[in-house]
């Protein structure tokens, strides 16, 4: 029984910490430097480049180890379940129960609220981008484009060769690199 008592302590002690250390020396309103996860230490990004959480990142961690707790204290206190041989496996499955809700829940919140300002360079194929700077005949020159709401620029050359003056439309065709390639858009 003290196993569980000390389970659900540690968990909601690790939950406590973390919300008010969040809450006082971090968060996303530019406090804390930015570590190449946006802040979020257990957060990372799947094979599709989409935001998520590891299945042992502390948060996942610790709803396991509160639910093992908090459900052996309660079945500890059950006549017919106070055996710690029939509690702590019964325990064990609603600890990776909840675990598992919760990885599903946090996957799930950062597949729909966050977003990168990073643009997909393979969504980038037959987007229609402007000439900022003049590409000279068989040279390079600059282009601007808008994806997901932000403006970038980028280097590029024509598939012809031909020059472009500022201000035209272009459309992207390919990318080699760094290197776009354009063609004049009608």
């Amino acid at each position: 029984m003290i196993i569980y008592i000390a389970c659900l302590a540690l968990g909601l002690l690790f939950t406590i910490i973390s919300a008010a250390m969040g809450h006082f020396f971090g968060g996303h309103d530019g406090h804390a430097p930015d570590v190449g996860t946006g802040g979020h230490a257990e957060a990372g990004y799947d094979h599709a480049g989409v935001p998520g959480i590891s299945f042992f990142s502390p948060t996942v961690l610790s709803c396991f180890v509160t639910a093992f707790g908090a459900c052996g204290l309660i079945l500890s206190h059950i006549k017919a379940t106070e055996s710690v041989w029939i509690s702590a496996p019964i325990s064990a499955g609603a600890g990776l129960a909840m675990a598992f809700v919760a990885f599903l829940l946090f996957n799930f919140m950062f597949r729909h609220t966050e977003s990168s300002s990073e643009s997909r360079v393979a969504d980038l194929v037959g987007q229609i981008a402007s000439i900022v700077t003049p590409i000279p005949a068989n040279g390079v020159g600059e282009i601007a484009y808008v994806q997901g709401g932000c403006r970038y620029t980028a280097p590029a050359r024509t598939e012809s060769g031909t020059p472009i003056a500022a201000g035209k439309p272009v459309r992207i065709t390919r990318i080699v690199g760094a290197q776009y390639y354009v063609e004049t858009s009608i």
